[in-house]
């Protein structure tokens, strides 16, 4: 037999309201009593009616993820992070792809409108120049929270790492190994994660007084053997890196073909460190140095803001830039040298 509020209030001792209350995480309802509703919610196996409960307040109880793509490591711990939330919390989660396009991107967000959900989390696909549709969606009341690639206007709740810092720590970490022409492999420029990554690189070479070619900073596409062609032509000139640092782990990836298909041994001739969240990294030859980002928690942070918007008023004009902490690893890809001086 299925268990309702009802029962469950029965049971606890307190009122339907109360319980309710209780289960949506209510500022009006102790930590104390939080805990002993969750434990006979969980003990009853009761299940929400989500239906239900978006019929009384006029809700979809339902809230979209728009994302570039669905292959990077990121996205998917990300989503794992949003999905629990909303599990917690009694909503449902849909998910969207913008395959790195700019209309589809604004497409998606318009079919938004018009109460299908109540709110939007969204990182932003990699030729978006504009967020005039997401500013039109959170001026029709529908809340929307950005993460990781995020506008820079600061107008709106924003969950990122701290990509300057990794971006340096990164470039440090490959001198101190040794390395001093580092190439600096990025993807679409104009977003601000890749802009906070690069000048972290220049901070770090100036730091260390290692002069910035600009022949260093490689443009590269979403074409996988565009890229590796691009990579295996940088790396047979005379003047060549000696260490690769790559803003995504697609373009590790890339360079590990190239340097497979050239016969470029790894770490001896070339070092690499890449932002990766690949599951594998630890299992590649030679095992990829990776700055590893919060991915499940920044998945977490954005949905539970973003239900907070939903359901407080008081929180319908909150913008907050939550920045956590990415992780370097160091693994064989980018092994030190014996005798490493600067």
């Amino acid at each position: 037999m299925s268990v309702n509020l009802k029962k469950l209030s029965e049971e606890l001792g307190l009122s339907i309201s109360s319980v309710s209350k209780a289960l949506r995480d209510s500022y009006e309802i102790s930590a104390e009593t939080k805990k002993r509703v969750m434990e006979m919610a969980e003990k009853l196996n009761y299940q929400p009616n989500a239906f239900a409960r978006g019929l009384r307040k006029q809700k979809s109880i339902t809230i979209a993820v728009v994302i570039p793509e669905i292959a990077n490591n990121f996205f998917s711990l990300a989503i794992d992070g949003i999905q629990m939330i909303a599990q917690q919390k009694g909503y449902h989660v849909l998910t969207y792809l913008s395959h790195e396009d700019a209309q589809n991107e604004e497409s998606t967000v318009k079919h938004l409108q018009g109460g299908r959900v109540d709110g939007v989390i969204i990182s932003l696909c990699g030729d978006s120049s504009s967020v005039k549709h997401l500013q039109a969606l959170q001026a029709s009341g529908v809340p929307v929270v950005f993460f990781d690639r995020v506008p820079e206007s600061g107008e709106f709740p924003t969950i990122t790492t701290d990509d300057f810092d990794c971006g340096f720590r990164a470039t440090e970490h490959m001198l101190l190994a040794g390395c001093r022409r580092i190439a600096y492999l990025r993807m679409n420029g104009h977003l601000s994660i890749t802009q906070k990554r690069m000048n972290g690189y220049l901070e770090a070479l100036k730091k260390y007084r290692i002069p910035f070619d600009p022949k260093m900073v490689v443009e590269c596409t979403n074409d996988n053997n565009g890229n590796i062609e691009l990579l295996k032509r940088m790396l047979k000139l005379k003047n060549r890196p000696d260490g690769i640092f790559a803003s995504v782990e697609k373009l590790a990836i890339a360079t590990y073909h190239a340097c497979s298909e050239i016969n470029l041994k790894m770490p001896e001739q070339l070092k690499i460190i890449s932002f990766s969240n690949l599951r594998t990294a630890s299992l590649l030859s030679p095992s990829l140095s990776t700055i590893t980002q919060p991915a499940f928690e920044i998945g977490r942070e954005a949905a539970t803001l973003l239900i907070q918007m939903i359901e407080k008023k008081n929180f319908s004009n909150r913008i907050e830039q939550i920045v956590l902490k990415s992780n370097l690893i160091e693994r064989n890809s980018s092994r030190k040298r014996a005798k490493a001086g600067l």
